[in-house]
């Protein structure tokens, strides 16, 4: 294969191989993930509009829930409009900018995620824990205060990920074994002594993942006690259904995340990486809006009122 260029000339071009399979099979993908990305659009669409809209969620955790929609909106539509475009035109050519482009967007949402989730398991200590300093603790202030961290931290972090791996020479293939840039799909393409840029990119990824972990698992440690201490079984069942929904979430978000990231970024890059890859950025932000409002009685009530005012209109 030719040499793809330098980074010097910033003429690239890598190749998004996508999932190799035959014609029909291509098709079929194409429209269950576009059906998937309709439905999740639609999904946190309707969670920003029902909170938005519904006076009796206009309280924190419905404020931080919302912007976990909003997130789960752009996380799908930096990578799956690409996927859908190699499904139908079996095109997987992209730049080398519009390849950092979509890896600096896509790990700064995520990495937005993780201090989000964080944010929301304090926010929900506080109630369980803290009720009576509930009120005060998370005021708008704090919360715009802890919303602002959440997104600035995810975009700064990133930024630096992505200027070190930006700063590699590639001259390989070209061809990424992934369908959207990666970390480690990119990287395994470099042909100089990348050590630093693999060095950041692994300290970044702990950094941005185990510090959030740690600290909403220790948020739950004294939620659970709490919960515990209850002396009804009623008042303990309806303590933990706050709480449950962030809970599922959390734990499919950091299963798959770790899985991928918590490792050295120029691990080889294998097709079930690519399954698993599916799994947070297709499958995750489909199911976060039904997680929460099928276990979510205000978010549920909030619905039937909002069908029900636009069937009168």
């Amino acid at each position: 294969m030719e040499e793809k260029g330098n980074l010097s000339t910033g003429v690239y071009n890598f190749y998004l191989l996508g999932f190799p399979t035959s014609r029909p099979i291509q098709i079929f993908l194409f429209f269950i993930f576009f059906l998937s990305y309709l439905l999740t659009t639609l999904e946190n669409l309707l969670v920003i509009v029902i909170i938005w809209t519904s006076p009796k969620l206009r309280k924190p955790m419905y404020f931080f829930l919302a912007q976990l929609s909003f997130l789960d909106i752009w996380y799908v539509t930096v990578t799956v409009p690409k996927l859908l475009a190699i499904f139908l035109l079996e095109n997987g050519t992209i730049s080398f900018m519009a390849c950092m482009s979509q890896l600096y967007f896509f790990l700064s949402l995520g990495c937005t995620e993780c201090v989000l989730l964080t944010v929301m398991a304090f926010d929900r200590y506080v109630a369980i824990c803290r009720p009576l300093h509930y009120i005060n603790t998370m005021n708008w202030d704090s919360c715009f205060l802890l919303s602002s961290i959440s997104w600035i931290g995810g975009f700064v972090i990133s930024l630096i990920k992505v200027y070190y791996i930006s700063h590699v020479t590639f001259c390989n293939s070209g061809i990424l074994n992934h369908f959207y840039c990666d970390i480690s799909p990119i990287l395994n393409l470099a042909c100089t002594d990348m050590r630093i840029a693999e060095f950041v990119d692994f300290i970044l990824a702990l950094l941005i993942l185990l510090i959030p972990l740690l600290l909403t698992v220790i948020s739950y440690c004294f939620i659970l006690a709490s919960i515990l201490a209850i002396p009804t079984s009623s008042g303990r069942q309806k303590a933990f259904s706050t709480c449950a929904s962030h809970l599922v979430v959390v734990v499919i978000f950091y299963s798959t995340t770790l899985f991928m990231y918590a490792r050295p970024s120029r691990a080889q890059s294998l097709s079930y990486n690519k399954l698993v890859s599916v799994m947070y950025t297709v499958i995750t932000p489909l199911l976060n809006p039904i997680i929460y409002c099928l276990r979510n009685r205000e978010v549920k009530e909030a619905i039937l009122k909002l069908t029900l005012k636009s069937s009168f209109i």
